[in-house]
């Protein structure tokens, strides 16, 4: 569990590289971007490390973290706090 927290607490700094990098008219969806190729990416480690199918977990670990985002984003828009 240690290593799962650490792995994506060092790849968190991917998207705010992106945040530091992208023009302001596309920085949104570069970071939603990078967050779910990030996202496979850890999927993928985490399924090689434990013996499951690789991309069985990428898609898991995608579809997750891209459902979290949506439902931040509409919790955002509907407090009218969000950037998409």
């Amino acid at each position: 569990a240690a290593s799962s927290a650490l792995s994506f607490a060092a790849a968190a700094f991917i998207p705010v590289l992106v945040v530091l990098l992208a023009p302001s008219s596309l920085r949104i969806w570069a970071v939603i971007a990078s967050s779910l190729v990030s996202l496979a990416v850890l999927g993928a480690a985490g399924g090689y490390a434990g013996g499951a199918p690789v991309g069985r977990a990428a898609v898991r670990v995608v579809f997750g973290g891209g459902l979290a985002m949506a439902v931040s984003a509409l919790i955002g828009k509907l407090l009218g706090v969000a950037g998409v």
